[in-house]
């Protein structure tokens, strides 16, 4: 059975219940405890300015890091930042100075490693920062384009990708030590580009990444100086020309790779259309995420076999034209699968039995963001933009019950992450805004 990462500690972590995105490697995106959201009232802390709020992340108790960059799709150059913040004012008790991006607009990542200090990947540069946020050491990354996040393997040292869409390429795995960014061996070079970020798993075989490509998945075998390509699974979940886009992340669960395509909207490939990624000569009316879909298929997911390869699928909506910018995620404990569709509308839960995939319940939503779910009482939180205006609701999982819906003071809604506080709270984060939601 495959490990929760909410169960231990992770190796090469700080020592905390959500050091990292998703709160782990595996990307289950599940928290300890609950919100008890039907016991009690949603109290909201707001935070309103110029940034791109990408995520945050829980380093020593009390410690909120908030992490981003900056929307600067034209004008001024773009650059990355970290800023340590009150968790009740969402205020920056420190903040980083500005972080080169090698100038490419978008989201990276921020992780809090086992030696006590946040690294960030930004467009083509990492970061080492101290608990003060102040820069410890600065890297420009080999491969001049756009990564799309980073995880902290078993030996402390950190992997990050370059995101490349059909037609530009192949993508680029590079692993960095941990004390001064020295790159380990030659930087990996996969058979294919990819879009989504990396998933990893370490079990009794090995440790291995996980990684969406431009028609196959593939698997990395991490070893003490290299990468090396697994040629025994490498499955196919999509034809390039076919009627469906490209996966997002995967999430590893109940011996399972689970994915969503169709990620590749409109509006990301207006942003890797050009180089630097997400830099425009004047303002571009292609970055809604709501634009049409360039394919006519529907929004499906795909249960993937670690074992054999094997493929399952399941379009829960039906309605041509799907699309997501963000994975799904399974809970073992209900056997249930959350889906969606951003573009389209529509969230549903799908039941795992008895090898095979039926949905179980769906409702009216139109989620767009990483979500975060509580086994323990039964709960999934995520946004739902409505009238131009970003929600969150809590719903039962089992069920499908919308147990509460409360407004975050954005009126944009992105792809980005929601973080589990510890204290029937929800830290939320989107361009320009970012939230504290909390139960009492």
């Amino acid at each position: 059975m495959t490990q929760l990462d909410r169960a231990s500690f992770s190796p090469g972590y700080y020592e905390s219940p959500w050091p990292v995105e998703c709160g782990g490697n595996r990307r289950q995106k599940a928290a300890a405890g609950g919100l008890w959201a039907n016991r009690g009232q949603a109290h909201v802390s707001t935070r309103r300015d110029d940034l791109w709020h990408v995520m945050a992340i829980r380093r020593a108790p009390g410690e909120i890091y908030l992490g981003g960059t900056t929307p600067a799709w034209s004008g001024p150059k773009p650059y990355g930042w970290l800023q340590r913040v009150d968790i009740e004012t969402l205020e920056a008790i420190s903040e980083s100075p500005p972080l080169p991006a090698g100038g490419h607009v978008w989201c990276g990542a921020i992780t809090a490693h086992s030696n006590g200090d946040i690294y960030k990947v930004n467009g083509c540069y990492m970061h080492r920062l101290a608990p003060d946020c102040s820069v410890v050491k600065e890297r420009r990354l080999p491969v001049d384009q756009a990564h799309n996040g980073l995880l902290i393997l078993s030996d402390g040292t950190i992997v990050t990708k370059d995101l490349r869409l059909s037609g530009q390429g192949k993508s680029t795995i590079t692993r960095l030590s941990a004390d001064r960014l020295e790159i380990i061996d030659e930087p990996f070079l996969l058979p294919e580009g990819s879009m989504g970020r990396i998933a990893s798993d370490k079990t009794t075989e090995g440790e291995f990444i996980y990684v969406p490509g431009i028609e196959h998945l593939w698997r990395i075998k991490v070893e003490p100086g290299r990468l090396l390509l697994d040629q025994t699974w490498s499955p196919k979940y999509r034809d390039e020309d076919g009627n469906q886009g490209l996966s997002w992340d995967g999430c590893i669960s109940d011996g399972n790779l689970w994915i969503m395509d169709n990620g590749d909207i409109d509006s990301l490939r207006a942003i890797y259309s050009v180089h630097p990624n997400g830099r425009f000569d004047a303002p571009s009316n292609r970055l809604s995420w709501r634009r049409p879909a360039p394919w006519t298929g529907p929004q499906r997911l795909l249960r993937v076999s670690l074992d054999n390869g094997d493929i399952s699928e399941i379009s829960p909506f039906g309605t041509p034209g799907g699309g997501i910018i963000a994975p799904p995620v399974f809970v073992p404990e209900f056997r249930t699968c959350i889906v969606w569709d951003s573009i389209n509308g529509g969230l549903a839960g799908v039941k795992d039995e008895k090898g095979g995939l039926e949905t179980v319940w769906s409702m009216s939503a139109r989620p767009s963001m990483q979500p975060v779910v509580f086994p323990e009482s039964g709960e999934l939180i995520i946004n739902d933009f409505q009238d131009n205006e970003d929600y969150l609701i809590v719903v039962d999982i089992k069920s499908g019950e919308l147990l509460d819906r409360v407004k975050t003071g954005s009126h944009l809604a992105n792809g980005m992450f929601l973080t589990p506080g510890g204290n029937r709270d929800i830290f939320y984060c989107s361009t320009f805004t970012v939230a504290r939601v909390q139960w009492r």
